[in-house]
């Protein structure tokens, strides 16, 4: 043991746990810890961009791309406040990254100091984290410090990932005690549960009995790294497998049984594939509205005439929706694992079952593609949505990380790229927080320098957090973001169009009255903050200034506008209770 400051003692330990980074912005109720960071800057970089939510962002990223959490610093009051947003991005998509957040010091509880919450309890900021975080600990002294540390290290990844909160009184920084660095997390030794004999041998059963079986697969396999067991699995059987956008990549968007993402924007062969199943095995998904047409029958699923094995690591997701006609607890790559190995002992389980089932699913996709590809070269000013996802698909490497922002954009994505490896399309899915496109390609180049990083997001995402450009520029980042320029929060306006007889209020740019169209020259801007701009208004130059920005590996901002009067066709559908929901533009509910 050693006499220790509280500072010294938290950044110790990160650099113990080898935390690469800890992004964050500084303040009166975070000093006390830079100086302990100054001395282990060799170790551990402090990254500070321009806002708290980015910085949190950031952190959600580089766990989604590296499998490994990293830390983020606030102040006291406004800068933990405005981390909210991220850490409910992260909580609700699985990710991992530990909050560290400053609060009042102890001599002052209760006393109304400066940004202190004590309407209800003294230093009350861990409760306005707690709904977004996994776990809060909120340790008062020193010595509290190591075990909080460990347990904080530890919740971040133990199960169900997801982002935890020290929250520390400011003077807990600056005083000393006798303390010792906790030992070792659990950060290199995940728990990888796997499921019983008896439910193997039941799950085999089922998959015996099934004439139409296809997997479905979510975040949770990529988070436990089960690409290549599932894949493996896929080809060795010839199950056809749909993905939430999570998910996507565990199986290579080229497979030809991979049939893409589920719902109202979903790909026609996957809606098809969900509602003709027979049995549906699931790893790691929630089945939320936007995978499952609000569970309507017949339109994505056909629960519970489909039997349902439902394989998840947190045992509060299984039948949360539906309920499953086997519910399994366990890691993915785990179960994978033992379905593989109790399947190759089976002489009834063969690839040859599921012929006439791979035929009816070749031809929907066959249908789908006739229906869908000749607008992919449709060269028009501006571009068709079509146009541009194809334009960057064909100029990413394959090794390329696609991080997605929340808009009209993110359907267009989700209904035709084919991600290619795992851990390489990074959504905000169960949150939807704009911003997270944004800033969080920042982070994953972070977790990836060798790799290529593009953002693609909307005109209205991007100007919410334009402040990135001076963080690419100040750490030399060489990230590209796509802005999707049409002109409005389009997945609103298609909203009202869709839902109010073409009433359009609050959802269009416009300068004034006049009607003109109006935003910033995003090109210029990005020039400003030291950047490359581009603007492209003719398809014919989309590529070359996709390639031209990778080549230059500089920050670069690429101003693309697309047609916003084309719409996503929906092949499922998505309901706004009360308002009645639509019906699918392509293919029709089927309840079994």
């Amino acid at each position: 043991m050693a006499m220790m400051k509280g500072g010294q003692l938290i950044a110790e330990t990160l650099v113990q746990e080898r935390v690469p980074y800890i992004f964050g912005i500084c303040g009166h109720g975070n000093v006390g810890i830079l100086d302990a960071l100054y001395d282990v800057r060799d170790k551990i970089q402090l990254i500070s961009p321009r806002h708290e939510q980015c910085a949190g962002h950031m952190a959600d990223a580089y766990y989604r791309v590296k499998h490994r959490p990293v830390a983020t610093l606030t102040s006291t009051g406004p800068g933990s406040a405005n981390l909210v947003m991220s850490l409910a991005t992260a909580l609700s998509d699985s990710s991992a990254f530990m909050a560290i957040t400053a609060n009042v010091p102890t001599s002052q509880h209760n006393r109304a100091p400066f940004q202190e919450l004590y309407k209800h309890n003294q230093a009350d900021f861990a409760q306005v984290l707690r709904p977004v975080v996994k776990r809060a600990f909120q340790p008062t002294r020193v010595d509290m410090l190591p075990l909080a540390l460990r347990q904080a290290m530890d919740t971040m990844v133990t199960g169900r990932p997801g982002p935890v909160n020290l929250d520390i009184p400011y003077n807990v920084f600056q005083e000393e005690a006798d303390v010792e660095i906790p030992a070792r997390s659990h950060l290199d030794r995940p728990h990888r549960p796997g499921a019983s004999d008896y439910d193997i041998n039941e799950a085999l059963k089922l998959l015996e009995q099934a004439r139409q079986p296809v997997l479905f697969i979510g975040h949770g396999a990529t988070l436990a790294e089960a690409g290549p067991e599932i894949t493996e699995f896929v080809n060795k059987y010839g199950i056809p497998v749909i993905t939430s956008p999570n998910g996507m990549g565990c199986v290579g968007g080229n497979n030809p049984l991979a049939l893409g993402f589920i719902g109202r924007n979903g790909a026609y062969p996957a809606n098809q594939a969900g509602r003709f199943a027979d049995l549906v095995i699931t790893i790691g998904t929630r089945f939320d509205d936007r995978s499952s047409s609000t569970w309507l029958p017949g339109y994505s699923w056909n629960f519970p005439t489909t039997k349902l094995i439902h394989v998840d690591i947190d045992p509060q997701e299984l039948g949360r929706n539906y309920p499953p006609t086997l519910g399994i607890i366990a890691d993915a790559k785990t179960f994978m694992g033992q379905l593989l190995a109790g399947a190759s002992a089976r002489a009834a389980i063969h690839i040859n079952n599921w012929i006439q089932w791979r035929e009816q699913v070749q031809g929907w996709q066959a249908e789908w593609d006739k229906f869908v590809s000749p607008h992919f070269t449709d060269s028009t000013s501006p571009l068709r949505p079509e146009f541009v996802v194809s334009a960057v698909q064909q100029m990413l490497p394959d090794d390329a990380i696609l991080s997605l922002d929340s808009g009209v954009h993110h359907n267009w994505f989700m209904q035709f790229w084919r991600a290619k490896r795992p851990q390489s399309m990074l959504n905000s899915w169960g949150y939807s927080s704009m911003g997270f496109g944004v800033c969080g390609v920042l982070g994953a180049q972070l977790a990836a320098p060798d790799r290529p990083c593009v953002a693609v997001v909307g005109d209205g995402g991007f100007t919410m957090a334009p402040y990135v450009l001076c963080t690419a520029v100040e750490y030399n980042l060489p990230v590209v973001w796509i802005v999707w320029n049409n002109f409005a929060w389009g997945a609103i306006r298609d909203l009202q169009y869709g839902l109010f007889d073409g009433r359009e209020i609050g959802t269009a740019f416009y300068k004034g009255q006049t009607g003109e169209q109006y935003n910033p020259d995003f090109a210029a801007w990005a020039r400003a903050c030291g950047a490359d701009g581009i603007t492209v208004t003719k398809p014919q130059d989309l590529k070359g200034a996709i390639e031209r920005a990778i080549k230059n590996k500089r920050p670069c901002v690429i101003d693309v506008h697309v047609d916003a009067n084309i719409r996503p066709p929906s092949t499922g559908t998505w309901q706004l209770p009360p308002i009645p929901y639509k019906e699918p533009i392509y293919g029709k509910p089927h309840a079994r």
